[in-house]
């Protein structure tokens, strides 16, 4: 059993969300409050009908006055179609209402996404988060429309209804109202098992998401290693429990809509029996009784709003929470209070004992002292694991370093402006990244505003431009998803050709030829080698023989640099690299 203290502070913690939730509707005052005034006024409107019948047979009826019972139903028409119009704006622009909030939360997200380091995403499913930008805030923008609506509609419906239920007949009205309040009670109850449920879902449809994007993505691996039915198992295991945990939502939602159904079904059973019996005692009359059962229902439209309100609310306050967890994420890496913006830079790059782990119980770089002076070319070597990759994405500010500091023509990157660092900065890599657009899009990455003339040129520095004139498209040529439609060298040359667009003082090659064939990576580094002329270039390379023209060679090993010095100068020490060198070329 909770302890009052923590109901107390679970209540507080509700009361905030809703609070933060409601700041969303600030930018549509104008359209929330026509959404909700026109829902209202539909709904009081709803009122008017019991009213007139009541008025119709118990005064007008005995009067037999034609023509005012004619004026009457007149009056109730027009009032019906006065309220068509209202639920039409309801219906449309409370709807636009919602998708608007869904639509500014979505950019919310994304942009904070954008914002967050390496660290966040290494640690966080793709599928989870695809989960929170799609299927959370789609429940979100269903709360934010029909949320308030269905709140506030039954609540004055219900409210009005009783009043006149009690000023019809307190006696009946009593009992017909508590019968209500149970209702509500269960409502209630329903309401915090989907709480628990939502909760179960989310885990369950991250985790099936991830399964099917491994499953999509990785299809090549999959096939190469006849692993289909292995696969299969693993979708099918997670498939399964996102199966199961709608099926237990799918219980709760049908276990409400049933109890529901049954409590509305006897309400106005009830009225009648017990207005049938108020009617023969001579303590109500006709018009009375017609009165109290369509009194009884017109509460059946707000029980049932109550209903899907229960329903809709828990989905749309545990997406609201899920949104919420990510935007109160602080981005680790950001700029500083008083970081400066630089527009072009030297390239002098130290690293002042800097040390680095991934994880607070181990260590990948450890006091690492290094200049690499404007224009040079300086390649890392050693094992892997040794921190060759991970020294790059320091420089750049994918990760923080622990301890040091790392300065760029003599200042502190964590006082520069991260976009203008990284503007300085270009890094080709084994692994390109490719959008799914034409070859242009892609290189045209390097720089967005860049004119035909200097995508072309930079196709052509890339040795690329042959290529793309072969193709019937030209720039226009689509790649397909990540490329997959071009050859490992074509990926390479778009990577080169967008760093030529880039343009940066600082350049970083990081395993830029590996994974090519000897006569394609001997012409991608005809190009590399024009693009490092006058940049200070840092190479990781594996392969010895791609860096042997580099002004100086640094090798890493778990405990620091072991040695540094060029080719041969490394080759006559006889010692790390020298034996790397021996096992390269069998010598």
């Amino acid at each position: 059993m909770l302890k009052p203290s923590t109901i107390d502070e679970k209540r507080g913690k509700s009361t905030m969300m809703i609070r933060r939730f409601l700041r969303y509707y600030s930018p549509y005052k104008g359209l929330f409050l026509m959404d909700i005034s026109c829902a209202v006024a539909a709904a009081l409107l709803e009122l008017f009908f019991p009213f007139t019948v009541r008025h119709i047979v118990d005064t007008l009826l005995p009067r037999g006055d034609w023509n005012l019972i004619l004026g009457a139903c007149i009056l109730l028409g027009l009032i019906y179609i006065v309220n068509t119009v209202l639920k039409f704006v309801v219906g449309y622009w409370g709807e636009k209402l919602g998708l608007y909030i869904e639509t500014d939360l979505r950019i919310e997200i994304y942009t904070h996404l954008q914002k967050l380091s390496f660290r966040f995403f290494d640690n966080h499913k793709q599928g989870q988060l695809a989960s929170r930008i799609t299927n959370d805030l789609m429940d979100i923008g269903n709360m934010a429309h029909y949320g308030p609506e269905h709140f506030l509609i039954s609540t004055f419906t219900l409210a009005g209804a009783m009043v006149m239920m009690f000023h019809a007949n307190w006696q009946l009205a009593l009992p017909l109202s508590l019968f209500v309040v149970i209702l509500l009670a269960i409502n209630m109850h329903f309401m915090r098992r989907l709480v628990v449920t939502r909760k179960r879902m989310f885990g369950a449809v991250g985790g099936f998401l991830s399964r099917l994007e491994d499953g999509i993505g990785g299809i090549r691996v999959v096939q190469a290693f006849a692993n289909e039915d292995h696969q299969k198992k693993l979708f099918v295991s997670d498939n399964q429990r996102f199966c199961e945990a709608k099926i237990d939502g799918f219980k709760n939602v049908a276990q409400n809509e049933a109890v529901t159904y049954m409590f509305i079904s006897l309400l106005p059973v009830l009225a009648l029996l017990g207005g049938s019996w108020f009617t023969l005692n001579g303590r109500m009359t006709g018009g009375e009784l017609f009165s109290f059962i369509l009194i009884a229902n017109v509460i059946v439209m707000p029980i049932r709003m109550l209903a899907a309100f229960s329903v809709r609310f828990p989905n749309g306050m545990a997406g609201f929470k899920n949104f919420v967890e990510i935007i109160d994420t602080e981005p680790e890496i950001k700029d500083a209070p008083d970081a400066v913006e630089v527009s072009s830079l030297r390239g002098d790059i130290r690293y002042e004992q800097v040390s680095f782990g991934y994880r607070e119980d181990s260590t990948v770089l450890n006091t690492i002292d290094l200049s690499v002076q404007a224009g040079e070319t300086v390649a890392f070597v050693g094992t892997s694991g040794a921190g060759k990759t991970t020294l790059c994405s320091l420089l750049l500010r994918f990760y923080e370093a622990d301890e040091g500091r790392i300065t760029i023509d003599g200042m502190d990157i964590r006082k520069l402006k991260l976009a203008s660092l990284r503007q300085q900065i270009g890094v080709v890599q084994q692994d390109v990244f490719l959008f799914s657009g034409s070859i242009g899009e892609n290189i045209r990455f390097g720089k967005l505003g860049a004119t035909e003339e200097e995508l072309w040129e930079a196709a052509r520095r890339a040795q690329l431009d042959d290529f793309i004139r072969e193709q019937p498209a030209g720039m226009d040529t689509l790649i397909g998803e990540r490329g997959v439609k071009l050859s490992g060298g074509q990926r390479q040359r778009i990577a080169i050709a967008r760093m030529f667009l880039k343009n940066p003082p600082i350049l970083i090659l990081d395993e830029a030829t590996s994974s090519l064939d000897t006569l394609t990576e001997s012409s991608i580094l005809q190009a590399l080698a024009e693009l490092a002329q006058g940049r200070t270039t840092l190479i990781i390379a594996h392969r010895l023989a791609t860096i042997r023209h580099a002004d100086r060679i640094v090798v890493l090993t778990e405990e620091g640099i072991a040695e540094e010095g060029g080719h041969e100068e490394l080759l006559r020490k006889n010692g790390i690299y020298s034996n790397l060198h021996r096992a390269q070329v069998g010598a």
